[in-house]
């Protein structure tokens, strides 16, 4: 264990210690209010730039496995907790979450108030900062996070997006016998959603996010999938206007950050919330079929409604805590989007059924093709 500080771009300083690796690491300083699924949201690469605060106190009481992991590696640039836990216990563990964290090189902060922390980001708004165990000079780590890049203006999609194409087959029943192909832009995709497509039927062709609209139409998709992922939608413009050419040829579903880009592709405009949506109990209302999920959610950004044009595009689901914009419908096209995470990993899973939507708008996309 050893010293650490934790300094916002506001000066608001943090005293703590560090159980891993000595050093520096900048990012947005987000918290996250989810009581477990830490390895998923570790390993989430929508967290890509981002150092995050897990407001329950004692976390890693479970260690870590081989199973519960969203990518091939930790996204996240640093993680604080009130107090890690020392002594873990689940017949699945591999390891503790403390030696997980030292094996992947980031900076593991604690022994601070992690609740004051939480209220000076909801009343200040999500920030930049810096951990350190190395320099505890304020001006110094002021002006080395000065220099740090920002969540705005900078295209966090190509740190996580997957450098080649790839292929996630069909599974169970479908194995070898799909029902569709997905043609999938990984703008950092988490594993959960190929897995539920797989299951659902699919065959998913997962491309670059700078993959051109004719190499994804080479696979002969029977639908356009926009992954989740890290940093400000409008900072990825390629992949708006590659989306665009789908629209009236295929049906269409994003999630997250893909309903962001949606969201711009149809025309209109995204904003910055103050401190984000981060955690595993945000309840969303579901406006078509008037039912109300508790969803996982990952986004600093928004959809603005009254930037589309009403008589093409409506809103059909609603955050019941501050009534933003939470999923998206074109009134002509198969496009569809949602803000949250319907495929959960971590979190519940209310609104997994949203993918049969998927599977309904691409089953009559072929029927029409006959």
């Amino acid at each position: 264990m050893k010293d650490a500080i934790l300094y916002l771009e506001d000066g608001t300083v943090f005293n703590g210690q560090s159980l891993t690796v000595s050093g520096e690491t900048t990012g947005e300083v987000v918290f996250n209010t989810a009581m477990s699924g830490y390895q998923e949201i570790l390993t989430d690469p929508s967290y890509a730039g981002q150092i995050v605060v897990m407001t329950y106190p004692l976390i890693g009481n479970y260690g870590v496995n081989d199973q519960d992991v969203e990518s091939s590696k930790v996204h996240v640039k640093g993680f604080i907790a009130k107090e890690f836990c020392r002594h873990h216990s689940n017949q699945r563990a591999t390891k503790s979450l403390i030696q997980y964290l030292e094996d992947n090189h980031i900076i593991a902060m604690e022994g601070f108030d992690t609740r004051a922390l939480t209220r000076h980001l909801r009343v200040s708004g999500a920030m930049k900062g810096m951990i350190s165990t190395v320099d505890f000079d304020i001006a110094s780590l002021a002006a080395k996070l000065k220099a740090s890049p920002s969540m705005e203006n900078t295209d966090w999609v190509k740190t996580v997006t997957s450098p080649k194409s790839y292929f996630w087959p069909a599974t169970g029943v479908y194995k070898g016998a799909p029902l569709y192909k997905v043609a999938a832009i990984d703008c950092g995709i988490k594993t959960n959603i190929l897995r539920i497509l797989a299951k659902l039927g699919c065959d998913v062709h997962v491309f670059p996010a700078d993959a051109a609209f004719e190499q994804m139409m080479s696979v002969k998709p029977d639908g356009l999938f926009i992954s989740n992922g890290p940093g400000d939608p409008v900072s990825v413009p390629y992949v708006m206007k590659t989306v665009q050419k789908f629209f009236g040829k295929l049906p269409v579903f994003g999630i997250c950050l893909g309903h962001q880009i949606l969201g711009l592709a149809l025309g209109g405009s995204t904003y910055k919330l103050k401190f984000g949506h981060h955690g595993a109990n945000h309840p969303v209302k579901d406006m078509v079929d008037n039912r109300v999920s508790i969803t996982s959610q990952n986004h600093n950004y928004c959809v603005d409604m009254d930037s589309l044009d009403s008589n093409e595009v409506e809103m059909i689901d609603v955050n019941l805590n501050d009534r933003t914009v939470e999923g998206l419908k074109h009134k002509k096209f198969p496009i569809y989007s949602i803000q949250y995470h319907p495929e959960s990993c971590p979190g519940p899973r209310d609104a997994e059924y949203l993918f049969n939507g998927f599977i309904a708008s691409m089953k009559e996309y072929k029927k029409a093709k006959v």
